[in-house]
Parts: structure tokens; C-alpha cells; sequence
């Protein structure tokens, strides 16, 4: 009889997890347990050589694996975060300059245009140049009832998560050459929308239909655009307010693999739409899920 082994190098952690409140925005160092972005894991092999990129929402969760991947493909980077959020930011500049590569911080609030067009300006300035984007800084707060949901929170969500990009991404195409690659982070609340997170999941779905309409417009350019759609992934945003307590606990059980994803997991989807390898692949929208299969 055949012997099988176990293929996947980590086991990672399954819920149920313990209550961890933060105030949002809350940080990666302060959860239990402290999410995987790649730090250890992740091995590059040249494939964004000579490359610069910017990446909001570089300091934690799902940017800061992105990160860590896009430095270790040979890639120069600049993060865009919050200032509450330095130090996880320092950790990742960190790891970047690890790698001998240069890496850029930023910090400021993208709910302001101004700020997004001088993050825009910096990054380009500081790299030499800019050849990818990746638009994934979010906010996720989530409200029983559409009759408790403010006009603020409802603004502040979609100037974070739409606005922001609509801002940003304006400001990169004067810098960004043909072969140029733009990627948004979406997620499968653009399809399978919670109710408790109304507000959220709209913004979701406005970054879908984005990613496919700057598509057909920019691809005489030559310059790709795509995006992200992650499920269930363990990352601050959830405890901070994000989710419940009581669904923080039991985040990701759902899932077919019974465990929330870990940053460093999906990582290389970014990587693989940011490579050359991926010259004829526009407009698309990719699902990491754990198995639900929700696109």
C-alpha cells in the first residue's frame, strides 16, 4: 500500500480562535495567533527583477505578504499604510531591505485625494519609476442593520475601499509604462455578500466591475488590470472590528479546508498577474476560497 505524506510544509492554525478585540485599525503583531505572510516561508525566484511597486495596505494582512513576495521576486517596493499602523510597517520595510531591495514607507490616510496623489508621486519618485500597483488597502466594519449604519461610516468605507482607488490609480498612469500591471484587491463579498457587512460588500463589487471596465480601456496600452477576490483570510482587518468576536472565533470554519487562509497563501496570485508570464491575462477576477468555490 501506497504511504501518503503530507505535502504542505505548515499546518496551519484551524479555529477555534480566542476573542481579540482591537481598536481599528489594530495590528498583525497583536493577534492570536500572529498571522503568516511569508516571512519564513515564502522562497522568490527572480520573477519581478528590476520591477517597483506600490502597495497600499503594505503593513499587514494580505499586503504585507504581497510585500514580502514582490522583494524576494526581485521587485523594489513602497508601502502605503495608516500612521497608527507603524509598527508593523517598520517590520515589513525591514524584510524588504532584507532582501536588498529598496523599500519605501508612506504613511497617510488615502481618504484623502491629495494624500493619494502625493503617494502616487512619492512612490514613483523614491523607486525610479513605478510598473505595478496594487490597490488593496480596505475597510471593514461590520453593522447589524442598514437603520445603524451611518452616513460616516458608510462615506469613510467607500472613500477607503473606491475612492482611494479611483484616486490612486489616476495618479499612476502617468508613470506607469506599457507592461505595466494594476491589481485590485476585491473579495467574495462582491458575490456572496454578508448582511452584516452591507456597506463593505458594495465596495467589493465596485472594485469587480472597475478592474474590468480600466481593462478594456487601458489594454492599447499595454497595461494589464486585474484582480483579487480572497475569502475567508486571517488578517487584522477581522478582529478589528471587522467581524464579531463571536465570528472571529469560528472565523473560516466554514470552509471546505475548515481554517481560514494565511496571507502568505495567496501571495502568489499577486505575484503570478504581476509577472510577464501573464502578458494575456486582463480584466479577471482570481478566487482564493479554501474550497468554496464562490466564482
Amino acid at each position: 500500500m501506497p504511504t501518503h505524506k503530507n505535502i504542505n510544509p505548515v499546518d496551519y492554525p484551524v479555529p477555534p480562535f480566542v476573542e481579540q478585540p482591537q481598536p481599528m485599525p489594530g495590528l498583525a503583531s497583536k493577534m492570536i495567533p500572529v498571522p503568516d505572510h511569508g516571512e519564513k516561508s515564502y522562497r522568490g525566484s527572480g520573477r519581478l527583477a528590476g520591477r517597483k511597486a506600490l502597495i497600499t495596505g503594505g503593513d499587514s494582512g494580505i499586503g504585507r505578504a504581497v510585500a514580502i513576495a514582490y522583494a524576494r521576486e526581485g521587485a523594489d517596493v513602497a508601502i502605503g499604510y495608516l500612521p497608527e499602523e507603524e509598527p508593523d510597517a517598520v517590520e515589513v520595510i525591514r524584510l524588504i531591505e532584507a532582501e536588498g531591495r529598496k523599500a519605501v514607507a508612506l504613511p497617510g490616510d488615502i481618504r484623502s485625494e491629495a494624500f493619494c496623489q502625493q503617494l502616487v508621486k512619492e512612490a514613483a519618485e523614491k523607486l525610479g519609476g513605478l510598473d505595478i500597483l496594487v490597490n488593496n488597502a480596505g475597510r471593514q466594519q461590520y453593522n447589524e442593520s442598514i437603520r445603524t449604519l451611518s452616513t460616516e461610516d458608510f462615506d469613510a468605507t467607500f472613500k477607503t475601499n473606491v475612492y482611494a482607488m479611483f484616486w490612486i490609480t489616476k495618479a499612476a498612469l502617468e508613470y506607469l509604462p506599457r507592461g505595466a500591471s494594476i491589481i485590485n484587491t476585491s473579495s467574495v463579498q462582491a458575490y456572496k455578500p454578508s448582511e452584516i457587512l452591507l456597506d463593505y460588500a458594495q465596495t467589493k463589487a465596485s472594485i469587480v466591475a472597475f478592474t474590468k471596465a480600466l481593462a478594456k480601456q487601458l489594454g492599447k496600452e499595454g497595461i494589464r488590470v486585474n484582480a483579487v477576490a480572497p475569502g475567508p483570510y486571517w488578517t487584522v482587518l477581522q478582529s478589528s472590528g471587522g467581524q464579531p468576536q463571536e465570528k472571529v472565533k469560528e472565523f473560516g470554519a466554514s470552509a471546505p479546508l475548515g481554517r481560514p487562509g494565511q496571507p502568505a497563501e495567496i501571495a502568489p496570485l499577486y505575484v503570478t498577474m504581476a509577472s510577464v508570464e501573464s502578458s494575456y491575462t486582463s480584466g479577471q477576477v482570481w478566487c482564493s476560497d479554501g474550497g468554496t468555490g464562490t466564482l
